[in-house]
This record gives C-alpha cells, sequence and structure tokens, in this order.
C-alpha cells in the first residue's frame, strides 16, 4: 500500500477536484474514529459527497494515490466496518434523498445516505413500507444496511436487505460504474473474470456458502452461481464496502399486514426458549424474538418497575408477533400459540404494554452496553446465528463459554432465525484484557463454527471476525473470498482490513488504549469508579444520538438536529474526548474537545435517553472546570454563571434596576459586554421576591394549620396539617414569584402546610452549567445542609424548576456524595410527584382544555415527567407532550454565537406546535428557561404547572 499523504495534500487535492464539503481538521477526524464498535481508526479526511460525481471524482483520486476509502452512513456498524485510516465517504448529510417512490410498483430508489425512517415515513403515506426493519432504523442508512446485509426483527415476513434491493448503481474498486438490475450483470473486463471465476469455484460455493438465511459472514457468492443467473446484485449486499460503493438503490416495498398481536411466552432460562422456536415458526409468526432476565432486570433498575410490562412467568421470554389480514384468524392464532406454550403466556392487547416490550429489544444494542455486572461491555462478538433447530443447545454452549472465560452478558435477539446478540464485559483496563478477547472470541468462533452456523448474523465481519472466518470457512473459500477481492478491487482501496487480509481482532481497540483519569475531578463519576476515562467510554456508538424525537418520547440530541453535524451528536462529542483521553488525557483546552462541546446544550437528555447512560452536560462541566480552573473566563460565566449573585443584588432596587436595564445605549451594549446575544431581552426584575411576598403575608392566610380529618375535601375533625418544604430556586425567588405563590395555593388547598426556608437557597445550578465547579460545590453544599434539617425529619421537600430540582436529584450526588445529598435527594419532589401521594386529592377538572406540553429537558432527563402527564390526563385535559428541547437551555441560548442554532432546535417541535395551536391552548412550560424563549421567539406566554392548577388563564 502506497504510504499516506499527509491530510491537508490529500484534502487539498480532493477540494481541487471540485468537493466542496471535504474535512481534515482535528475535531471531524476525532468525531469520525469509530463507528458503533470497539475500534478506534483515525481518517485522513471525511468527504461529505453532495452527488454521485462527488464520489466518483474521490475515488479516482484515492485511486491515483493509493489512499484507502471507507463508506459510511449513520455509523452505527458494530464490527468495525465503517472506520478506516484514508478517506471516508460519510453519505448521510447530503445524499440522503428518497429520489422516487412508486406506490403501483411498490418500488423506491434512494441515495445511499437515505435514512431507513426517512423512507418509512414517505412509503407509509401509500400504505406501504420498507420490509427490513434493523433496531436502528431511526437512524441507520439504507446504504448501509446495504453493506451488512442488514435484517432486523421482521426478516420472517419480509426477509433480509438483500431479498428487497430491486437495483443497484455503484462503483467497483476499479473505477467501473455498474448498473445492476434483475436482468443480468452486463459485461465488461471484471465481470467477465468474475464470471470465469465462479465456473472454477461452482464446488465450493455450492457447498459453503448460502447454507441458511443468516449466513452473513464472508461474501454471498452463492448468487454467482448460474442456477441463480449471476447476480451481482445480490452478491454485494453484504460485501461490507470492500468490492463496491453504492451510488443509488433500488428497493423492494410491502405492505403491512392489517392486524398484528403480540404473544408473550415464558421459560425457565434462555435455552429452553431456543428449544421451543421450531414449535413457534408452525404458528407462521412474523417476528420470533427472545431475551432473558438478565436485560429485563436492567430495564426494571434503570427505569423503575414501571418501564416492564407484566411478563409471564419464567426467567427467559419469547416475543412472537402474529400478523394477517383477519383480525379473527389473527386472534385465533394467537391463542393458540398462547395455549400450547409450556409456561404461562401473556396475549398482549394493550398497545402501550406492546410498544414498550418492543422498546425493550429495539434498545437492546444500547442497555447491552453495561453487563449484569453494571461493567462496561462491548461489541465484537456481536451476532452471531445458528440453525434456528439447532439454538436452544447453542445458547446453553453458548453460556458455559461465558462462564469458562469469566465474562457477562445479556444475550437476545431474532431467535426466530437463530440470531443471538450480545455484548460482554471484557475488562480492556486489564494488561491481560486484549489477550483475554482474543481467546474468547477465537473459542466462541470455533464453537459456532461446530454448530454449522454463522460468526456475523446481520452485522458483518468487519474488523472483529473477518480474522476469524477460516474457522468458518475452508482455505479454498478463504482463497476465493481473495480472488474475488482481486478481480473487483485490484489494489485494495475498499475498506481494506476486512473480510480479505484482515486487521487482527485485538488491533486499534479504543478502550484498550485508554488510561484512566480519575485525579483532580470535579465530579465523582460514582457510577463509573470515580473514572471520567469510564464515563466517556461508556458511549458505544450505537447514535441513538442521530435519531428525531418527534414522538414526545425523548430530547437527545437537540444540537445535531439542528446542525446534522456528527460532531454535535452525544457520540460525535463522546469520541473527541475519547480522543483526548487516548492521547493521554491532558488535552482539556484544546480546541478540538471545545468545538465539539461549543453547541452541546447541556440539556441532559442523553442521561436518559442514551441507553448506556452518557451524561454530555456533565462532561461539559468537567472539561469547562479544567480548563478554566485558576484562569481567566469568558464573559458568560460571570454574568450568567453568577446570575443568582446579581439577582439577589438586583432585588434590593428592582424598579431601578429594571429602568436602568432599558436605557438606551446600555441594554444592548450590556448585553454584548456581558458575552450575550443582542437579540436576547433581559428579563426583569420582580418588584417584590417570592420569600419576602410569603414573609409578608397575614397570619391568617393559611387557615387554622389544620388539616380536616379525612383529608383535604373533608369537614369534619380537624387533624394537623402536613408541612411540606416549598423550596423556591433563584429564578422562581427573583424573576417570576408568582409561580411560586400559585404553588402556595395549590398546596395549602391540597392540605399541607407551607414552609418555606429561613433564607433564599440556590442550588448552584448556573456555575455548575458553566463549570465553576468548586463555587458550585460550596453553594449547593450549603443549600443541601439546610435542606437536610428538613429532610431527616420527614418533611418533603418540592421544587419548583425543574432544572434546579434536577441539581438536588442529581449532580448534588455527583459533587458533594451521597451520605451528604442523598437524603436530601430522596426528599425532594416535582409539584406533581407531591401531589400524586395525596390520598383523596383531585386536580380542578380540565375537560375540554387542550395543553400543549414542553417538559423541560432536566425534568425529563432526571425525574420524568410521567407523573405531570398523569395528573393532566386524570384532570382531562387534552395533552400534546413535546419531544426534544426548548433551545434556549439555561445559558446556552443566551450566550452570544448560539442563537441560530437556538432558534433552530426550537424550530423543532415548540414553535410549530405553538403556532397551530388556537388562543384558548394551554403553553404548559415548568422551565423558566422554556418561558423564556417562548417570550422571546413568540406571542404566546408558558404557564407553569402550579399556575395551571391554581386557574390561570392559557396566556398567564
Amino acid at each position: 500500500m502506497t504510504v499516506l499523504a499527509l491530510p491537508s495534500s490529500l484534502a487539498g487535492t480532493l477540494r481541487g477536484r471540485g468537493i466542496s464539503d471535504v474535512r481534515d481538521d482535528e475535531t471531524t477526524r476525532s468525531a469520525y474514529s469509530s463507528d458503533g464498535s470497539l475500534y478506534r481508526v483515525r481518517p485522513s479526511v471525511v468527504v461529505f459527497p453532495r452527488d454521485a460525481d462527488d464520489v466518483l471524482a474521490a475515488l479516482e483520486v484515492c485511486r491515483d494515490r493509493g489512499v484507502p476509502v471507507t463508506s459510511r452512513g449513520a455509523g452505527t456498524s458494530v464490527a468495525g466496518n465503517a472506520v478506516g485510516t484514508g478517506v471516508v465517504l460519510e453519505f448521510s448529510r447530503y445524499m440522503n434523498q428518497v429520489l422516487d417512490l412508486d406506490p403501483e410498483a411498490r418500488t423506491a430508489v434512494v441515495q445511499p445516505g437515505a435514512v431507513h425512517a426517512s423512507l418509512q415515513r414517505r412509503a407509509q403515506t401509500q400504505g406501504l413500507r420498507f420490509g427490513p426493519d434493523p433496531s436502528t432504523h431511526n437512524r441507520c442508512t439504507i446504504g448501509g444496511m446495504i453493506g451488512n446485509n442488514a435484517c432486523g426483527s421482521r426478516t420472517l415476513a419480509y426477509g433480509r436487505t438483500v431479498d428487497n434491493v430491486t437495483h443497484l448503481d455503484v462503483v467497483i474498486g476499479s473505477g467501473t460504474r455498474l448498473m445492476l438490475g434483475p436482468d443480468g450483470t452486463p459485461s465488461t473486463p471484471e465481470t467477465d473474470a468474475l464470471r470465469a471465476l465462479v465456473q472454477g469455484e461452482l464446488g465450493t460455493i455450492r457447498t459453503e456458502l448460502g447454507r441458511f438465511g443468516r449466513q452473513v459472514s464472508g461474501y454471498a457468492l452463492e448468487h454467482l452461481l448460474p442456477e441463480h443467473r449471476f447476480d451481482l446484485r445480490r452478491a454485494l449486499v453484504g460485501s461490507e464496502g470492500t468490492l463496491a460503493v453504492v451510488l443509488e438503490a433500488g428497493v423492494r416495498l410491502v405492505a403491512d399486514p392489517a392486524h398484528r398481536t403480540l404473544v408473550v411466552l415464558g421459560f425457565a432460562d434462555i435455552g429452553s426458549a431456543g428449544d421451543a422456536v421450531m414449535d413457534v415458526m408452525g404458528f407462521r409468526p412474523t417476528a420470533c424474538e427472545g431475551l432473558d432476565s438478565r436485560i429485563v432486570d436492567v430495564v426494571r433498575s434503570r427505569k423503575g418497575d414501571h418501564a416492564v410490562p407484566e411478563l409471564p412467568a419464567g426467567a427467559a421470554w419469547l416475543f412472537v408477533e402474529i400478523a394477517g389480514e383477519d383480525p379473527l384468524e389473527v386472534v385465533d392464532r394467537a391463542r393458540r400459540l398462547s395455549r400450547a406454550a409450556a409456561l404461562p403466556a401473556r396475549v398482549i392487547t394493550d398497545p402501550s404494554d406492546a410498544a414498550a416490550l418492543w422498546k425493550i429489544r429495539e434498545d437492546g444494542a444500547g442497555l447491552a452496553g453495561r453487563s449484569p455486572a453494571n461493567m462496561p461491555a462491548h461489541s465484537g462478538w456481536e451476532d452471531s446465528a445458528v440453525p434456528p433447530e439447532r439454538l436452544g443447545d447453542y445458547l446453553r454452549d453458548f453460556d458455559a463459554l461465558l462462564l469458562e472465560h469469566h465474562l457477562m452478558g445479556f444475550p437476545y435477539g431474532h431467535f426466530g432465525d437463530g440470531c443471538v446478540h450480545i455484548r460482554l464485559d471484557v475488562p480492556f483496563d486489564r494488561p491481560d484484557g486484549s489477550a483475554l478477547f482474543r481467546s474468547f472470541m477465537t473459542a466462541a468462533a470455533e464453537l459456532v463454527a461446530r454448530y454449522g452456523g454463522s460468526l456475523s448474523g446481520e452485522h458483518g465481519d468487519g474488523r472483529a471476525r473477518s480474522e476469524l472466518l477460516p474457522y468458518m470457512y475452508s482455505p479454498a473459500a478463504i482463497g476465493l473470498f481473495g480472488k474475488v477481492k482481486a478481480v473487483l478491487d485490484p489494489d485494495n482501496l475498499l475498506n481494506p482490513g476486512v473480510i480479505v487480509d484482515p486487521r487482527p481482532l485485538d488491533a486499534d481497540i479504543r478502550i484498550a488504549e485508554a488510561k484512566p483519569l480519575r485525579s483532580r475531578l470535579g465530579f465523582r463519576y460514582l457510577h463509573d469508579g470515580g473514572d471520567f476515562s469510564q464515563a466517556v467510554h461508556r458511549c458505544t456508538g450505537v447514535g441513538k444520538c442521530r435519531a428525531e424525537n418527534t414522538d414526545g418520547a425523548g430530547v437527545m440530541c437537540p444540537s445535531y438536529l439542528a446542525t446534522r453535524e456528527e460532531k454535535d451528536t452525544t457520540r460525535g462529542r463522546a469520541r473527541v474526548l475519547q480522543e483526548m483521553i487516548n492521547k493521554g488525557g491532558a488535552g482539556w483546552r484544546s480546541p478540538e474537545v471545545h468545538d465539539a462541546l461549543d453547541l452541546c446544550l447541556s440539556c441532559k437528555g442523553c442521561a436518559s435517553d442514551c441507553p448506556t447512560g452518557v451524561d454530555m452536560a456533565t462532561y461539559k462541566a468537567e472539561i469547562l472546570h479544567q480548563s478554566y480552573r485558576g484562569r481567566l473566563r469568558p464573559a458568560s460565566h460571570y454574568s450568567l454563571g453568577w446570575l443568582p449573585r446579581w439577582a439577589r443584588l438586583a432585588s434590593t432596587a428592582p424598579r431601578l434596576v429594571n429602568a436602568l436595564t432599558r436605557l438606551p445605549g446600555i441594554g444592548r451594549p450590556g448585553l454584548r459586554l456581558a458575552g450575550v446575544d443582542s437579540r436576547r431581552t433581559i428579563p426583569a426584575f420582580a418588584s417584590q421576591t417570592f420569600s419576602s411576598w410569603f414573609r409578608a403575608r397575614p397570619a391568617s392566610a393559611t387557615g387554622s394549620g389544620l388539616m380536616p380529618e379525612g383529608g383535604p375535601q373533608g369537614d369534619q375533625v380537624a387533624t394537623p396539617r402536613p408541612p411540606v418544604l416549598l423550596w423556591a430556586d433563584s429564578f422562581t425567588n427573583y424573576f417570576t414569584p408568582e409561580v411560586g405563590r400559585a404553588a402556595v395555593r395549590v398546596l395549602e388547598k391540597a392540605g399541607f402546610e407551607v414552609l418555606i426556608p429561613d433564607k433564599a437557597l440556590c442550588c448552584g445550578l448556573t456555575w455548575i452549567s458553566t463549570g465553576q465547579l468548586d463555587a458550585g460545590r460550596r453553594i449547593l453544599g450549603h443549600t443541601v445542609a439546610e435542606l437536610r434539617r428538613y429532610a431527616d425529619i420527614g418533611i418533603p421537600v418540592v421544587g419548583l424548576e425543574p432544572s434546579c430540582t434536577g441539581v438536588l436529584r442529581s449532580d448534588a450526588l455527583e459533587l458533594l456524595g451521597e451520605d451528604t445529598a442523598g437524603p436530601v435527594a430522596k426528599a425532594t419532589h416535582t409539584l406533581a410527584e407531591l401531589l400524586a401521594t395525596v390520598p383523596g386529592w383531585t386536580p380542578p377538572p380540565m375537560e375540554g382544555t387542550s395543553v400543549v406540553a414542553q417538559p423541560h429537558c432536566h425534568h425529563h432527563a432526571v425525574m420524568g415527567w410521567s407523573p405531570d402527564a398523569q395528573l393532566l390526563r386524570r384532570a382531562g385535559a387534552r395533552v400534546l407532550e413535546l419531544g426534544g428541547c426548548c433551545g434556549l437551555a439555561g445559558n446556552f441560548g443566551v450566550e452570544r454565537g448560539h442563537y441560530e442554532v437556538s432558534v433552530a432546535v426550537a424550530e423543532q417541535q415548540l414553535l410549530p406546535a405553538v403556532r397551530a395551536a388556537d388562543a384558548e391552548t394551554v403553553i404548559l412550560a415548568d422551565g423558566y428557561s422554556c418561558r423564556t424563549q417562548l417570550t422571546d421567539l413568540s406571542n404566546r406566554q408558558g404557564l407553569h404547572l402550579a399556575q395551571l392548577l391554581d386557574g390561570a388563564p392559557p396566556d398567564g
């Protein structure tokens, strides 16, 4: 292989060929140094082609210079299929269109970077769908699915990707462009040579390839047999970008059955579930997925028991989908299947329960990022497959192999196809970690080969398994793969190191190169052994942060949805931080680190939505803490980071301060000096703080201080009213005391005696989010000490501002430790959480009231918004719960340089929903920043839940 040119020289040559988006900066190279796999390979250049001409030009430059080329879509490949040392062609940014959809022919034409979910949305308008449905469907690209021959849960009904491709427009490694369809393969020097090669290898192909449906490993040369009409189109599907680059694809669409039912079957163990698969197949399921208590227990421990609907008895389960056109026949088939089970079964009739169960399966790859022992778990042996009739025995032997190697993970997968997914807690932090990985991978390959199986059942071999192909194939077959590669990619430029002439499986492992980083940290990283390195390496690259959240179910990742840049995903940022650590951990102030984190909103969406529990808001605060400790900070860190301090001072003369900020020549220049975007408004300070109002109330304001016996609605014998501490955060106290006043009235009507702290208490949020962690720790420590006086005697604490409440519930534990902050965290509630505990309390009737709700991101991530949703529905309100972020996100959207992204984030869901709402619709936004964003960008006002329960009109 020719020695690579310097990145800048290569990038310049590519730009000189007319390719407009070519990047060789450190941030981009770091963000694209990994995919969804274990492997770390820094590219020289990342090219974002806008059309086929850009691709052809890039390939010509790379052929001339001997530079390797790796094709990449969403980067969700788990075997190291989408990383490379030379040029990475990133198709998802521009070449992402559904070019045509023909409902009569039931076909579509797509560019390689088209996201599966985009194709599905377009097809569903015609009552159609693209059949294969991998768990990454909301971000994976069709080109990536073609590269790996992706399958998904419903392969039993719709087949693999290869079964659904109608044509391919490709460029093979030699530079020849081919249009491949069902009518045959055109004659070229390369295809003629390939045809002659196949004629001499018919025995090897017929005996070793295409033996069962999930045999994905190696090249699918069975499609080149004469009896299959030498179909190069199908043979290229699953070749992992090692033979050709896809420019365009035609795909087949299908109609979904009109009716479907989920049946859950229980078994004593996962091997028994595997044994039952062939019996289940007799009921013609569209899906048959398996998992056991190991993954279910993880979901319960992370998200609570409510996250897992009731399952039938057992320690392992099959999720079996029965579908068809006749509803009575579907129900009958489901019932017959449930009666045939050895253990109790459950037919799921509630769509929400079915969705929750399918979500456990869909999030499997991310949830599996931590083993049952809560250790980091890794891909590598990810998706082996065996003939389904042998699955039960294979699972038992595989569990024994795990025990032998002292490894843990939880197997799950497409049991109807014999495909098993797992991630393993290989101790790469140990000196012998890589050797243990090699030992296990080798033994696992020997095991799957004994069962006549495949190293890969749908994700491809990549860097993780290509070296193991000789355990599965004869020397003749391995040699044949090399000959095919030599015909179609004679210079070995396309994704070298994969399938043919493989890289060692234990080379370039990202986590093995990382060193612990535990000293002088601002946070404790309680769930990562106090190790910042382990925390940022939680990211396994599953890429859920690239998905759109239009269903109100998630927040992550708002900045990516605004910019569509990989560096602005949670994953991209994690990769840059991982690169910093892998280079020695001294780059806190490096430009690429701050570039990657600049547009992080610190929304904490990833803390709940990322299946592996990445918390980028915490990591950003740590980076800022380390970067500016003992140094001059940006102006906004003093103006916005110290906002509670300035608000306290302003509260002594609020009318004067408000008047001064509105004087010509002071307001706008003052914003610029403060590091604030001049298009933002300066919020008015309240003329009277909440705490002043509360203390000035007449003693009779709370009535007798007694709660009637029998609950808040009774009127008989008086008993003491239970006390509650209403903690008015800095935003409520100094800016929106009306929220606090409404909360007092609501709590007193619910039967509580409302107390407030003796003095104003700040949680230090603004110091924390700007990385001033030493100061934030001191401020928070004082507040927690004061609140413990109440928590220790059983008095609940109610927070009104979600971000500040989240600090007490989460950040306080990381900054102060569980012993100090734990009692306060347990005692702290949102208003909805507390009201849900009051016997007999009912919300005021809201029948006929429409509510557009923008849950604060920290509310969603730390506390969860479901108690609020339940309260509103109990009241009879019609609720539209928005996902995503409002875009202001505390100081983020106010800081100079962030305005455009802040508005773009608001335009994802909040502003369109508000514009579509009529004047009577309530805009519910508990977060002060959410309400501020509404005021700045719309003509509507947001209400806090306390104001809504207190009877405030829609616009306050």
